[in-house]
């Protein structure tokens, strides 16, 4: 995408429908943020067409559900020129750069990380703490000859639903499967399985925070925690039917889905095995396990009175610069260039190069010259 000899840009030679048509089919975010470092007025079409937050919809839709965006900077002091242009124009590049990390972060290859990070509650425990929704987290089904699992109250209607709502590493996750191991009471005549018929997910964000001293623990059962009304659920999963075995079974979800809160809520749908001691329905787990990919903590969501803010506070970057005994990683970064600048050094004078002598002992003793480009700003220069 180079400018004519005649001086016309790219983007006014085509026209401004025929580019967007063309930007719109970039389809990684680091192409997007290599087009808007091109040149200021590129980076003004970009932001304007607002093609990052395009992108980010098209991996995700479940990103739709953001009402505003805030990106946390050091605001700039205010001057006698602001104007309400200026102030629009800071909160358009303000959506472009969250919308393309957000982008970034979504379109990394996936891994099968465990998500959950701990139990929030569970809407009814038989036997507490002992029975409490924490063993679910454990992966053994014994341990010290101890049987760890959870256990709901008993019914005497099979239909009475059970959840278990559990809290995820991020704000953000993309969520691709639960996996669940309903558990088999070794201790009891004929070695039942109590398992649900069904089990459906929810994935949302609380209405105000969960502070940790109000979660499940050995002294607080939070049972009040499970219920609907403390959270808005985002993502609600179809019914799976579930098998009557001490397996681990795999429930994979239609498409990845985007948990926009942190919060998990696993509803466990229909009981099947009575208990023989009073005749009471109940269903009990072994195990769950919560598979995606956590997203950065630079982004964190915040409820607010008509929805929800997407929040991106970028961590500062460390400085490349910095001489040979600096400690840790710059030490190290500063031995690899000097060593690289005397092979070109060796390799040069070998083959009789004339080399700038200043230019290498500016590589070779001083620290790694910083280059920057003047047409494009410092802003999408990170982004690239």
């Amino acid at each position: 995408m180079e400018v004519e000899s005649g001086g016309v840009d790219f983007l006014d030679w085509l026209g401004p429908d025929t580019s967007s048509i063309i930007f719109t089919l970039l389809s990684h975010p680091a192409d997007l943020a290599r087009a808007s470092a091109v040149s200021r007025s590129w980076r003004a079409f970009v932001v304007a067409n607002r093609f990052g937050k395009a992108l980010c919809l098209r991996a995700c839709p479940d990103a739709s559900t953001f009402t505003r965006i805030h990106l946390v900077t050091t605001p700039a002091p205010p001057t006698a020129t602001s104007t309400t242009c200026r102030i629009n124009q800071d909160a358009a590049d303000a959506e472009h750069a969250v919308y393309l990390r957000l982008a970034h972060a979504l379109l990394s290859p996936p891994n099968a990380d465990i998500c959950a990070l701990r139990c929030v509650a569970a809407s009814s425990t038989d036997n507490f703490p002992q029975e409490t929704i924490d063993n679910t987290l454990e992966p053994f089904d014994y341990i010290e000859m101890t049987p760890y699992y959870w256990s709901s109250g008993g019914q005497s209607d099979p239909a009475v639903p059970e959840s278990l709502v559990y809290m995820l590493q991020s704000h953000l996750c993309l969520i691709h499967e639960i996996n669940i191991q309903p558990f088999k009471a070794f201790f009891q005549y004929g070695d039942p399985i109590y398992s649900a018929q069904y089990v459906r997910f929810r994935m949302g964000y609380p209405k105000s925070p969960l502070r940790s001293q109000d979660l499940v623990s050995e002294e607080n059962e939070a049972q009040q925690l499970a219920a609907d009304q403390n959270y808005v659920w985002t993502y609600t999963s179809p019914e799976f039917p579930m098998l009557q075995e001490n397996v681990l079974q795999s429930f994979k979800l239609p498409r990845p889905v985007l948990c926009i809160g942190g919060v998990v809520k696993i509803e466990l749908l229909g009981r099947i095995q009575k208990q023989a001691m009073d005749g009471l329905y109940y269903i009990c787990v072994a195990h769950v396990k919560i598979l995606g990919n956590p997203l950065s903590r630079e982004l964190a969501v915040v409820p607010c009175e008509d929805g929800v803010v997407l929040k991106y506070r970028p961590q500062p970057r460390r400085s490349n610069s910095g001489s040979c005994d600096s400690a840790g990683d710059d030490g190290g970064s500063a031995a690899k260039w000097h060593s690289f600048a005397w092979r070109m050094w060796q390799a040069g004078t070998g083959n009789g190069i004339r080399l700038n002598q200043a230019l290498l002992n500016r590589l070779l003793f001083g620290p790694p010259m910083q280059f920057v480009e003047e047409e494009a700003g410092d802003q999408s220069e990170e982004e690239a």
